[in-house]
């Protein structure tokens, strides 16, 4: 059966490079002659039926915002079967037959949820995480990576002139993707990831060496989710004598904001057109994903049972490229 009217809804964590894959979407579903209609702030607007028509002139001006106009939310509703079937009931009601569901690995879990039930679902991976299964590269990951990295160079800089250790948090609670590749490029003495154990002296003797060896500063990334977070590092740092004043700088939200890297921009709008593609083309439950230099897609039930790691030959790399 022809589609003759789409939805795109995002949801979860926003990242950049969200609003130029809303753009893709929605462009290259009208120039096939196909109806879209918006979803504001996900699966919860979905279930409460927050949606209107999108037009080409809608989603003019947005290919270098942040965020994500439509806007997101979380949905605990959505993840049981009385709401999965009230977000049906609002689908049918508005004519909608085909959905593209744009977020990270708990949004692809949504999408094969709708997908389950018989409705048509794409998916497209946004996280700068970079943990969604089944894509080289989520959407938003290469423009935070720009953004930390351009934090923790201002911050050598006044490391440098004080003679500071610095601590730099970075978001990765279940994955520590972001502070395994800052601190590769950042020169990093040491990087803290959820899937490596450290222990508090491996840390004082790597930032003590740093010191020895005439460094004039140090610098230490940690993910928010890494077994020692940066409080425990930095009273251990200034209980011993390691050369070096201790200093801590949280990054928080701020890598999730900012204007798309033109990677990103260019990732988001080929993946949008692509999950357009499959959809039109009688796909669901899958999910478009970057394979090597390609759009391909992958089923969502894969996606949902497996989780993106990081690869740990580069922390290796870094501990080597550190003395």
């Amino acid at each position: 059966m022809k589609l003759r009217t789409i939805g795109v809804l995002t949801s979860g964590g926003d990242a950049p490079g969200i609003n130029p894959c809303i753009r893709a979407a929605v462009r290259s579903a009208i120039a096939r002659g196909v109806e879209v209609i918006g979803i504001q702030e996900g699966f919860d607007g979905l279930i409460r039926g927050e949606m209107s028509p999108l037009r080409v002139r809608d989603v003019s001006g947005i290919i270098h915002r942040g965020g994500t106009f439509l806007r997101t939310a979380r949905c605990p509703e959505f993840l049981n079967r009385k709401g999965q079937r009230q977000a049906l009931r609002e689908l049918n009601e508005a004519g909608i037959e085909g959905l593209v569901v744009i977020g990270g690995d708990g949004s692809m879990r949504g999408a094969h949820a709708l997908a389950g039930l018989g409705f048509p679902v794409v998916g497209v991976p946004t996280s700068i995480d970079n943990d969604v299964w089944g894509t080289d590269m989520s959407i938003g990951v290469d423009t935070a990576l720009n953004t930390i990295m351009q934090a923790v160079d201002k911050l050598r800089d006044t490391a440098s002139s004080h003679q500071r250790a610095f601590l730099v948090e970075t978001m990765g609670r279940g994955c520590g993707y972001l502070a395994l590749i800052v601190g590769v490029i950042c020169g990093a003495e040491v990087i803290l990831i959820p899937e490596v154990e450290t222990r508090l002296e491996q840390i004082s003797e790597a930032v003590e060496d740093a010191y020895a060896r005439g460094k004039t500063h140090a610098i230490i990334v940690a993910a928010e989710g890494a077994a020692l977070n940066v409080d425990q590092v930095a009273a251990h740092l200034n209980a011993h004598e390691v050369g070096f004043e201790t200093r801590v700088t949280i990054l928080g939200h701020v890598p999730r904001g900012g204007s798309p890297s033109a990677f990103d921009r260019m990732l988001a709008t080929r993946m949008g057109v692509e999950a357009v593609d499959a959809l039109l083309g009688g796909m669901t439950d899958v999910m478009v994903g970057l394979e090597g230099r390609e759009i391909e897609t992958v089923p969502l039930e894969e996606v949902v049972k497996n989780s993106r790691s990081p690869n740990l030959a580069f922390y290796e790399m870094a501990e080597i490229l550190a003395r």
